[in-house]
């Protein structure tokens, strides 16, 4: 075996990277002084020695590893010395190479501290070993995205502070804090209110803090301690971090930590350096999107913002246009036309209009609304004493037909199949009785919000929020569509009363008010006529609508 041994040619590869899974194993030179004993006590035969402080987690990572592996390929060697299999690899595509390359003989053998693998010996061993190592990588990144996402959730970063802070020391691992760093927050304080000034640049700065305030940065264990360079400046400038919120991996999350700037100054600044800068990406909120489709392709609008500079002023005005989405992959869709958002609003406001009623004619309804509620209680009383007559004798019924299969009176497939009709009949007859017992309300509640909504509507679309105007546009009526520019709304079929009857009695009314004409027994008969008419009409109708759901 040692005259074997002594034929090999063997590379002494050592590696240690600053990755957590390294901190444990023993330094570069720890590994080749005790491997050197390994070979002298084995002797074996070593050309060269690779030193490298490099992750083995990802493949085409390790110059020297790689050189080493060609030139066992070129014939240079055939043996590779080692701590452990997971000092050469810890991902599946160098582990394969090095299983391969075993298994055909070109690798004649890899020694570790513990054990020599041959290409003689089972590949399910080699395997495990690396298997192992790979897997340790894959736990590892698992446990530290858990961890990163758990400290995030609480507020704080999962990272080095930046300038101006500083990462506690005082807990467990996990659940430091970040702290003010006495020291530079107030100094880089000073920085972002020289810059919001706007009339210095960051190099300006920079040398000012340098040249007056005598800063450093923070000192670390590899770096720090030295001036602020061009680049430190820009990544001071462009860190969201200093608002408080933090943004890791692509997301944003709301810090914990103290800020130094408010989100209106850091967007100032982001202006101020233009390109260099990252500005915070605005979401601009919408009032239709999600409400209004397209009437030819049935997908939905979207909107967005265009900024447009004005000539003559230097100033920046912004836009929302509406545009179908087009999203449909089996359709063509035509409508390319884009909407302002000013003339969709006034498109809605006319929609509103056809459907405003004058408070007068708010009160009348209600007062009318009032009479018919107490007549429809009445026959609500009614239709509710005969479902809950027949709700008894229907339950007596299930009681007796139980009664008479405890008697052997009925055999089980009888019993089974009239006891599930009898209790189909009582979970609908109870259904219906809670229908009856909110009809009344329902529909009282309903009249009174279809005819407040058409007196004040219009108004409170023209001076409201966002929600509001979108909560309005979907009281008016079912699926908005705009076609060639053109927004069309099929009113809720309550409104149909005020569309048929409306207009006509408005006319009449507004001839007969007290500015025009001067009171007379025959004007009080007449405004007494619309009156009446106007509470006859819409109620009727507005209950019979109800009714209906109901």
């Amino acid at each position: 075996m040692e005259q074997q041994a002594q034929k090999i040619k063997y590379f002494l590869y050592a590696r240690k990277s600053s990755e957590s899974e390294d901190r444990q194993v023993q330094s570069i030179d720890d590994q080749i002084n005790r491997l050197k004993e390994l070979s002298k006590d084995l002797s074996l035969d070593i050309k060269k020695i690779y030193k490298e402080s490099k992750s083995a987690k990802k493949p085409n990572n390790r110059p020297l590893f790689d050189e080493m592996i060609q030139r066992i390929e070129d014939g240079e060697a055939d043996g590779i010395l080692c701590w452990q299999i997971n000092r050469l690899s810890r991902n599946p595509i160098d582990s394969g190479k090095l299983s391969w390359l075993l298994q055909q003989g070109t690798l004649k053998s890899i020694q570790t501290m513990d054990r020599k693998y041959l290409p003689d010996d089972n590949v399910i061993l080699f395997s495990v070993e690396s298997g192992t190592a790979n897997q340790y990588i894959l736990d590892l990144r698992k446990n530290v995205k858990r961890g990163q996402e758990s400290k995030l959730a609480k507020g704080w970063l999962p990272a080095c502070a930046p300038q101006g802070y500083l990462n506690s020391k005082t807990k467990e691992k996990g659940d430091n804090d970040i702290l003010k760093d006495p020291e530079r927050f107030p100094l880089i304080r000073r920085m972002w209110e020289l810059m919001l000034t706007g009339n210095y640049t960051p190099p300006q700065i920079a040398k000012i803090a340098n040249e007056q305030w005598g800063y450093t940065t923070r000192k670390t264990k590899r770096s720090g301690g030295n001036p602020l360079s061009k680049s430190g400046i820009y990544r001071i400038f462009t860190n969201i971090f200093y608002t408080g919120v933090i943004e890791y991996s692509g997301r944003q999350y709301e810090g914990k930590h103290e800020p130094i700037i408010t989100l209106e100054e850091y967007d100032a600044v982001q202006k101020l350096l233009g390109r260099k800068g990252r500005p915070r990406p605005k979401n601009h909120a919408f009032a239709f999107t999600g409400s209004i489709r397209c009437s030819e392709c049935g997908c939905l609008y979207t909107a967005e913002t265009k900024q447009k500079l004005i000539k003559g002023t230097g100033k920046i005005k912004e836009y929302t246009y509406y545009h179908c989405t087009r999203r449909r992959e089996d359709y063509n869709c035509s409508q390319k036309k884009s909407i302002k958002l000013d003339d969709l609003e006034l498109m809605i406001e006319k929609e509103l209009e056809k459907y405003t009623i004058l408070p007068e004619f708010l009160g009348w309804a209600l007062e009318g609304l009032n009479k018919k509620n107490d007549t429809e209680i009445e026959e609500r009383t009614k239709v509710y004493e005969m479902q809950h007559k027949t709700l008894v004798q229907t339950q007596k019924e299930l009681d007796e037909l139980t009664r008479m299969r405890y008697r052997q009176l009925i055999d089980d497939e009888t019993f089974i199949k009239d006891k599930n009709e009898l209790t189909a009949k009582i979970a609908q007859l109870k259904s219906k009785l809670r229908e009856t017992e909110a009809r009344a309300e329902r529909w009282l509640e309903l009249s009174e919000r279809t005819f407040s909504f058409a007196t004040y509507a219009r108004k409170a679309f023209i001076t409201g929020g966002l929600e509001l105007k979108k909560e309005i546009l979907l009281g008016l009526g079912q699926s908005p569509k705009i076609k060639d520019g053109k927004l069309v709304i099929e009113p809720n079929e309550w409104f149909q009363p005020i569309k048929n009857d409306y207009p006509k009695l408005e006319k009449e009314y507004l001839g007969l008010e007290p500015t025009k004409l001067p009171l007379n027994k025959a004007k009080t008969e007449a405004l007494t006529s619309v009156r009446a008419r106007w509470r006859r009409r819409p109620d009727s109708n507005q209950a019979n609508c109800c009714r209906a759901k109901c």
